[in-house]
């Protein structure tokens, strides 16, 4: 095996599982928003801007992505290799210290683990295929923690990438998840 090989490897059924249930745990996850909730004034205070920092993190990701075309290496992706991964993160983090919930906590804390982590992976792994350099690239970025910064790509941040990643839907749900907290605020 050379160095650049992925050092994890899941067959393709697996690959279609884990897809699968990465749309199923988001249901998962929003029930559990909807019903565990219990924001308080600090709590918004606190939680809110994380996940707006979260937000932007993932806007500026959407912006330098050109998915399948182009290996993105500027803008948040020279500093780690899954920017939109490490936003999720934050934003979750975020929603779920506003919306005050220790089991909402452990619950996002397992989908990200057990659905989001072997997605990331997968996803590297079709990007080792498509782009020779990839190898190149992780062994300098890491995956989700700032540590360097990649030496290339100088592209501008792009407002029609944005736009094409759809990256707008973030925010509108963003939106959605601060007027349900603002309703569970005052009705409780």
């Amino acid at each position: 095996m050379n160095e650049t090989a992925p050092r994890y490897w899941f067959p393709k059924p697996y690959a279609d599982f884990v897809q699968r249930l990465r749309v199923a745990s988001g249901f998962v996850l929003l029930v559990a928003f909807a019903w565990l909730s219990r924001p308080s004034p600090s709590s918004l205070a606190i939680g809110l801007p994380i996940a707006v920092i979260g937000l932007l993190l993932r806007g500026w990701a959407a912006g330098h992505l050109a998915k399948d075309r182009q290996l993105a290496t500027s803008g948040p992706y020279a500093y780690i290799r899954n920017p939109l991964y490490a936003g999720t993160l934050t934003v979750a983090a975020g929603i779920v210290i506003a919306a005050r919930s220790g089991w909402m906590a452990l619950i996002f804390a397992a989908v990200f683990l057990l659905v989001y982590f072997p997605v990331i992976e997968l996803e590297e792994q079709h990007l080792r295929e498509i782009f020779g350099d990839y190898g190149a690239y992780a062994a300098r970025v890491r995956r989700l923690l700032p540590v360097s910064r990649w030496k290339g790509g100088e592209a501008r941040f792009s407002w029609p990438l944005y736009k094409r990643n759809q990256e707008y839907k973030a925010l509108l749900g963003f939106l959605i998840a601060v007027l349900w907290l603002a309703w569970k605020l005052v009705s409780l």
